[in-house]
């Protein structure tokens, strides 16, 4: 049996039971439901959970609009379940906190495939941060405004610890790692997700867009994150800034 808790949050019953079979046949068993937004701000209080279903079209407040508060209390990946395809709504999704987006109607098993990707992915990431050797040596990315300590998996903008989700800090971690290098969109999605970019999905920019949130001085005119126009991003590392073994 998978131990993974998964929150399944969509106002349509039928779903609600087709995917609880789907998943339990598949081995999770720490699966809740609930159909609302309320409920599912409410649940994400009380527990802490390794991925989320989240409907769009809920009752009340949308998936959109709880979307902000749900990731106050968690980092785990978010999954967007919704009939809209347009790209405005993805982007929405993805700028809200969003990491994938999955249209209606689906494929159960196709569903799950992704509910398996995201989790190797966060829960690989969770249990790497706590295992640590005890004789490895701290890696600190000192950039003056902000460090980021590989060790520890945290992120400190001017001598605050900020939160970071997962994968924005294995992104983050990884321009450290290779300052001044010019990466494709793809190059930096196969690097981080482990998977190959079959198209683009604009993953990549939302999740810089979420660094540059937490790094840059001004995010609308970024100094440490840069876009080349049609090739792609890169940190951009001054002359007084490098890596340091402490």
């Amino acid at each position: 049996m998978n131990t993974a808790a998964i929150l399944l949050v969509d106002d349509e019953q039928s779903i609600l039971e087709l995917m609880l079979t789907v998943l339990r046949k598949e081995g999770y068993s720490n699966v809740d439901t609930v159909m609302t937004g309320e409920a599912a701000i409410a649940a994400c209080e009380a527990k802490i959970y390794d991925l989320i279903i989240l409907d769009v079209l809920l009752p009340g407040r949308s998936g959109i609009e709880i979307c902000p508060f749900l990731r106050q209390t968690t980092d785990a990946p978010i999954l967007f379940l919704t009939a809209r395809e347009s790209d405005f709504d993805k982007l929405t999704g993805f700028a809200v906190g969003g990491d994938d987006y999955i249209t209606k109607p689906f494929n159960p098993m196709e569903v799950v495939a992704r509910i398996r990707s995201h989790l190797r992915r966060y829960l690989g990431a969770k249990h790497a941060a706590k295992v640590q050797p005890s004789d490895k040596i701290n890696t600190m990315y000192d950039y003056g405004h902000f460090q980021v300590d590989e060790t520890a998996g945290m992120l400190r903008v001017e001598q605050t610890v900020v939160a970071c989700p997962a994968l924005v800090f294995q992104l983050l971690l990884f321009l450290c790692k290779n300052p001044n290098r010019l990466f494709s969109k793809s190059e930096l999605y196969e690097s981080v997700w482990g998977e190959e970019a079959l198209h683009d999905d604009n993953t990549v920019m939302v999740h810089i867009h979420r660094i540059r949130e937490r790094i840059e001085p001004d995010p609308a005119n970024p100094i440490f994150i840069v876009n080349v126009r049609g090739l792609g991003y890169k940190l951009v590392q001054a002359e007084t800034s490098s890596p340091q073994q402490l």
